[in-house]
């Protein structure tokens, strides 16, 4: 006859068994957690890394090598000072002297026709309107030959030979002219106006001599080098 003891520990061996067949089966129901996603997880990052590795280098060289082509090369300003600023400043200084030179030179011939101007038609004057009564005729004329140019030069010589010539001849009349001072009014290297104070002092026969101060605007022209009376104008 079983005891109360035994029947005790019977239980208890059942219940233990049963508390080890339920652990047991626990475990293999339990679904993986925890290991298989850490397995997941280390998977899918080394497909990654393996992805981004298979892209990375022959993409990572194909941008490299344009960046590299495409880098700007450095300006070489020696070279466009050499080539291009450098000939045109010269040109530019040639040109500038050249044209300075020429206004230098334009600068001078104006100055030397203005002096010009002014002896030749202070002479001119003289020899115009200064004459003897037995040389009038040889002294006016040769005078409107040698220095006078253009209509003026037919004028004046229809004037000695009609008017002054014969009076002279006629009523034993001279004249005499000096130049007191003179003065440029315009003067290019070819066309000048002067402004001539005169005295005159003209005579006729034996009586006495009469003075008179004429201002007069002479205008010359340059013609083959030599500067000759156009106008002879009394102011």
């Amino acid at each position: 006859m079983t005891t109360l003891s035994e029947n005790t520990e019977a239980a208890v061996t059942r219940d233990e068994e049963t508390v080890d067949a339920d652990a047991k089966d626990s475990a293999e129901t339990m679904p993986p957690d925890i290991e298989p996603a850490a397995e997941d997880e280390t998977a899918q990052e080394d497909s990654k890394t393996a992805e981004a590795e298979a892209d990375a280098d022959p993409n990572d060289e194909a941008e490299e090598e344009p960046k590299t082509a495409g880098v700007r090369r450095p300006i070489a300003w020696s070279g466009v000072l050499a080539y291009g600023v450098l000939p045109g400043l010269a040109l530019l200084l040639a040109v500038a002297a050249g044209y300075f030179k020429w206004a230098d030179e334009s600068a001078d011939d104006v100055a030397l026709a203005r002096t010009e101007s002014v002896r030749v038609a202070s002479e001119d004057a003289v020899a115009l309107l200064s004459y003897k009564a037995d040389s009038a005729d040889k002294d006016l004329t040769n005078a409107a030959h040698d220095r006078l140019t253009g209509e003026f030069k037919e004028a004046y010589l229809n004037l000695i030979r009609q008017v002054v010539i014969p009076g002279a001849k006629e009523k034993h009349i001279s004249s005499t002219v000096k130049v007191s001072a003179a003065a440029p009014v315009s003067a290019t290297t070819n066309h000048a106006v002067v402004l001539l104070y005169a005295n005159q002092t003209v005579t006729i026969g034996e009586g006495v001599p009469t003075d008179t101060q004429p201002v007069i605007r002479v205008t010359l022209d340059k013609v083959n080098g030599r500067w000759l009376v156009s106008r002879f104008d009394p102011v």
